[in-house]
């Protein structure tokens, strides 16, 4: 007969064996030593990176400097010279030359007319007598009286330099103070600078 009664406990089927493999791997596991723990991994400091990348670009832009830096001009030692103590200078090596009247006129005409150039800043090297006197004719850079002293020193130069005129040394050197006298008269001379006056006394309070 079957069993009606609703409270009767029910025992539950026994759960199947487990597999032979299944149950070889749990044994070895229960079985197998416990291994060594291994060394903790470093981990980079990323401000390592940041500071090699900053560094990079602090030598890239010293190089691009250093190869593209600008040099400071260099200035000539002879350009500091004023012009007039140049063409003095010059004009007494000149004296050398008296007995070549070509050569003696050349250096002189020429020396002349880079100082004039130099301290006035005309254009008087690359200009033939002629134009360079009618440029200066109402020029008020010279005096009446240096112009003439101009246009005479001059026109003797080129007589000797082109028309191969002959003068004595007493003419040559005549032309040489021509030059030097020329040269003082329009020289740019440094200003005065004035003496301090003294002090004026402090008066004196009487009671």
């Amino acid at each position: 007969m079957a069993n009606t009664n609703p409270h009767a406990l029910i025992v539950p089927a026994p759960a199947p064996a487990a597999t032979g493999a299944a149950s070889n791997t749990v044994a070895a596991t229960a079985t197998a030593p416990l291994r060594e723990i291994k060394d903790p991994v470093p981990i980079a400091n990323p401000w390592f990176w940041v500071w090699v990348v900053a560094f990079a670009l602090l030598v890239a832009a010293f190089v691009y400097w250093f190869t593209h830096r600008k040099k400071a001009p260099r200035i000539d030692p002879a350009l500091l010279i004023p012009p007039h103590r140049r063409a003095k200078e010059r004009l007494r090596a000149a004296t050398e030359l008296l007995s070549d009247p070509y050569a003696f006129c050349s250096l002189v005409s020429d020396v002349t007319r880079v100082y004039l150039e130099e301290r006035f800043n005309v254009r008087a090297p690359e200009r033939t007598t002629e134009e360079f006197l009618e440029e200066q004719r109402n020029s008020p850079l010279l005096s009446a009286s240096q112009k003439a002293l101009l246009g005479d020193f001059l026109t003797q130069c080129d007589l000797v330099k082109f028309a191969r005129h002959e003068p004595t040394e007493p003419e040559l050197r005549a032309l040489l103070d021509a030059a030097l006298r020329l040269i003082e008269e329009t020289q740019e001379v440094a200003p005065i600078q004035p003496l301090n006056p003294p002090a004026a006394p402090t008066p004196v309070e009487t009671a």
